[in-house]
């Protein structure tokens, strides 16, 4: 094999691919890309058995072939080659190194053989559609937020994707919790999407992912099985197995009758959230909301390092409520807030909290209340 690839473009795509690999790893070849040339494009493949993505750059190929050689080390590599070199890698097939060629730079990097590489196997999709960047972005940037972290609940451990009703009308729908806060984030149903099964898309998967939807205009194609999801672009093919569990009914966690409405300019919110939540306690993070005819004061008492207080103009017009949360909670989803007001809805202190974006119905999200 050799072939000849701009710097620029051999970064990204080694990039890419790099990004899936384990930094650990007790299968040696699952700390390589699979390198293979033919026509004038070369892909570039990463695994870690359960995440898989496949980069295709176009190259000037003067001998097809395939190997692999260490992902992380070839991209350290290309990195810090100068801006718009021209990077040449050749193997002969044989000696089992491959030969990374830049100007006056020459590398010479150990190969696997290219037959121990394993291929992700092929899915049988039982739904495939279509969809826009932007709305795939913003279904997994607004939930990934909730992802739980707690291994023992793994069915929690991502994005639980699924077609939905809401309102009357059919929806692709994003859901993500980890039980003290809750993101459910709709979508228009894509064509083609009515048979999509509801998978749960892990939590690296959903990291990786992000990086096909910086292009506005870029249409995305989604492939769904019981037990693989992949999205894929005219460049980068992304296949991930799903997590293989139940998602809970969080429906029943949504609060339908809470009534005491609230309504803050979100960016002034989190920015009082932020000031006073210095002085709380590590562990607990617990900052007060106090409500008042159009008054809200922010607290945080913590007996080890001190006590803060900052009091905003809001539209609330109900009876005084006192309710406590984790402030890492709130600033959370005020950050998901793309409009300028924040609605929040209570029941008591001690009920879920419904909090959503000026009158949109189609980003909603739940946060439990602490002690304080």
């Amino acid at each position: 094999m050799k072939i000849s690839v701009e710097r620029g473009v051999l970064l990204k795509a080694v990039g890419q691919a790099q990004s899936v690999v384990e930094r650990r790893n007790t299968i040696p070849i699952l700390a390589n890309v699979l390198i293979e040339a033919e026509g004038d494009t070369v892909s570039f493949r990463a695994t870690d058995l359960d995440i898989e993505v496949v980069d295709k750059a176009a190259a000037q190929v003067e001998r097809p072939g395939a190997t692999t050689v260490s992902a992380t080390t070839l991209h350290e590599i290309v990195r810090k080659l100068p801006d718009g070199a021209l990077v040449t890698l050749a193997d002969d097939g044989t000696a089992g190194r491959l030969t990374v060629e830049a100007g006056r730079s020459n590398f010479s990097l150990a190969t696997l053989p290219k037959e121990d590489f394993p291929v992700m196997a092929s899915s049988e999709y039982e739904s495939n559609f279509t969809a826009a960047a932007p709305v795939l972005r913003r279904l997994f940037d607004k939930s990934k937020f909730a992802i739980s972290t707690e291994e023992t609940r793994y069915y929690l451990n991502g994005v639980y994707m699924h077609v939905a009703e809401s309102e009357g009308a059919t929806v692709l729908r994003c859901v993500a919790t980890d039980g003290h806060r809750l993101a459910r984030i709709d979508a228009d149903l894509p064509q083609n999407a009515e048979n999509l099964p509801g998978v749960i898309v892990p939590r690296k998967a959903v990291a990786e992912l992000r990086k096909l939807l910086d292009d506005d205009e870029m249409q995305i194609a989604v492939s769904v099985s019981e037990t693989k999801v992949r999205f894929a672009t005219p460049e980068i093919t992304l296949t991930s197995k799903v997590i293989d569990g139940t998602f809970p009914d969080y429906t029943r966690v949504i609060p339908q009758g809470n009534s005491r409405k609230l309504e803050v300019d979100a960016s002034e919110f989190a920015k009082a959230v932020d000031r006073v939540a210095t002085v709380s306690s590590e562990r607990s993070r617990a900052v007060k909301l106090a409500l008042d005819e159009d008054r809200l004061v922010l607290s945080v008492n913590a007996p080890d390092s001190g006590a803060a207080e900052e009091e905003l103009a809001v539209a609330y017009s109900d009876e005084r409520l006192e309710i406590g949360f984790n402030a890492k909670y709130l600033l959370e989803i005020a950050g998901q807030v793309d409009r300028e007001n924040a609605v929040f809805m209570f029941n008591s202190a001690q009920d879920p909290t419904l909090m959503r974006e000026g009158n949109d119905q189609s980003a909603v999200y739940v946060v439990m209340p602490m002690r304080v």
